[in-house]
């Protein structure tokens, strides 16, 4: 099979699963079964790709035009590859969390779930591999409406009240700002083609690539930059896997990847050297973190602190690209899939949490790690790795980061970076202290007996726990994978 059916296929493998899900769902064994087998086999796809891509090789295939020189294309870049992998093996590990959380919570409408969970793949699978801008865009809206239905899955009114807000945002910022931008390049460039270097210098004023930069950046309002992140807590309503898919590896990260996509391929990192058009944004990403990680210390309920953590943490990698020199750009990719597997975990323990005791607040779980020792156990390593301690994942992104802000002698940034992290320790480390050594054991004798999450959920867990020390241990593939992309 060729590069351009292996394209194919990765975007029609989960249309099809999702399908006969469809179908066939009403055996739980089959239910079960599919979207397993369906995201195994997404995921070999994908790997192979990604070897081709690491070979020197560009897939790449051409559908249709949408008009002359305009075409429904995908081409798969290092960056595309890497979110794509990402993408495709979380899935994998939140399909089998999701099989043990769906059963032993007794949620309803378990077709329905997986088949937009399948859909919703498709859609970061295609945006990944997006040829040109408005391919991607395809894909970015269908990704909003085919993740709609997860978030309002409970069906309650404030699944519905959360649903209409994520709706809301992320389609009148794309449909109002990002599609202008990209029909404004179109007309002015006579492409929408990604390329290195961009396409924009060539063809339109400094005033314009300034104007155009503002409208690209907040019409991706997955990326959650403020004023536009509010969606993101909202949308907390919905199930633990859902929140895990939303904040790992769906929307948010198809928010940031296509932000550093617009940055390279669009307007091409000299131009961000070269002009100040840019610099309000490293303001903006920065107000971002601040702001975030405050009001996360704001928060008792345990998956609202992990939202606007997430809103922090995804402007490591706007600032990242936004500074255009190597090392920060390595920070910015490198933290798409460190974050990823991080902040999967500790949704993942969240959600087990709950399973197992239905405790949703921060003050109702002291002492909980006497019950739960494997989860908190692991909740601590995804907090240690988002706050960027060795020997977890989180610690190489960092690292890169602070020597981008060295490299642009950027020492405002710098300090930025050294705050936000104690920020970071602040409101994840005393969710794992009063867990393991609290001051008051308020689940008095309970807590000495151990009850952790149904099996299915405990290996979901476990796995991710793993990547955050594999990713620190074993980074050499990560940084060959997009070292081509830093050279450009």
């Amino acid at each position: 099979m060729n590069t351009s059916s292996l394209i194919l296929a990765s975007l029609a493998l989960p249309i099809a699963g999702a399908i006969i899900l469809y179908a066939l769902g009403r055996f739980p064994t089959l239910r079960n079964s599919i979207p397993l087998i369906t995201s195994c086999s997404l995921f070999a796809l994908v790997s192979i790709l990604t070897i081709e891509v690491m070979d020197g090789n560009v897939p790449e295939i051409s559908l249709f035009n949408f008009a002359p020189g305009l075409p429904f294309a995908f081409k798969i870049e290092p960056l595309g590859a890497l979110f794509a992998l990402l993408s495709s093996f979380l899935w994998i590990v939140t399909t089998v969390y999701s099989i043990g959380y769906l059963s032993a919570n007794h949620e309803k409408n378990r077709v329905r779930y997986h088949t937009f969970f399948c859909l919703s793949l498709t859609s970061s699978i295609g945006i990944a591999f997006a040829g040109n801008m408005l391919t991607l865009f395809f894909f970015y809206e269908v990704l909003t409406l085919c993740t709609y239905p997860l978030v309002t899955h409970s069906g309650t009114d404030a699944a519905r009240r959360g649903g209409r807000r994520y709706l809301i945002v992320l389609l009148s910022t794309s449909i109002a700002l990002l599609l202008l931008a990209i029909l404004w390049t179109w007309v002015a460039t006579g492409t929408l083609t990604f390329k290195n270097g961009g396409i924009l210098s060539e063809h339109v004023s400094s005033s314009a690539i300034a104007i155009l930069f503002v409208l690209y950046i907040f019409g991706i309002g997955k990326a959650a930059l403020i004023p536009f992140h509010g969606w993101l807590p909202a949308a907390m309503v919905a199930p633990a896997p859902v929140s895990a898919l939303l904040h790992a590896v769906a929307v948010v990260k198809a928010g940031v990847f296509t932000v550093v996509k617009v940055i390279i391929y669009i307007f091409g990192l000299d131009v961000l050297r070269d002009q100040a058009s840019s610099d309000w944004l490293l303001y903006v990403a920065g107000a971002t973190i601040l702001i975030a990680s405050l009001l996360a210390l704001r928060q008792m309920d345990l998956k609202r602190r992990l939202a606007y953590s997430t809103v922090s943490q995804l402007s490591y990698i706007i600032i990242g690209a936004t500074m255009a020199n190597s090392y920060a750009l390595m920070g910015s990719t490198l933290h798409i899939a460190m974050h990823g597997f991080a902040k999967i975990t500790l949704f993942f323990c969240a959600g087990a949490i709950f399973t197992v005791t239905k405790k949703t607040r921060i003050d109702e779980l002291d002492g909980i790690g006497k019950q739960m020792p494997f989860t908190m156990g692991a909740f601590a390593v995804g907090s240690f790795a988002l706050i960027g301690l060795p020997p977890f994942a989180g610690a190489w992104s960092k690292y890169y980061l602070v020597l981008g802000t060295l490299q642009e002698n950027s020492y405002p940034l710098l300090a930025l970076l050294l705050v936000s992290s104690l920020l970071n320790a602040f409101y994840f480390l005393p969710i794992v202290v009063r867990a393991f050594f609290p001051l008051k054991d308020k689940n008095g004798t309970s807590a000495n007996k151990i009850s952790e999450a149904p099996i299915l959920m405990l290996v979901a867990i476990m796995i991710t726990t793993l990547g955050c020390f594999v990713l620190f241990a074993y980074p050499d593939f990560l940084f060959n994978l997009l070292y081509p992309l830093i050279e450009n």
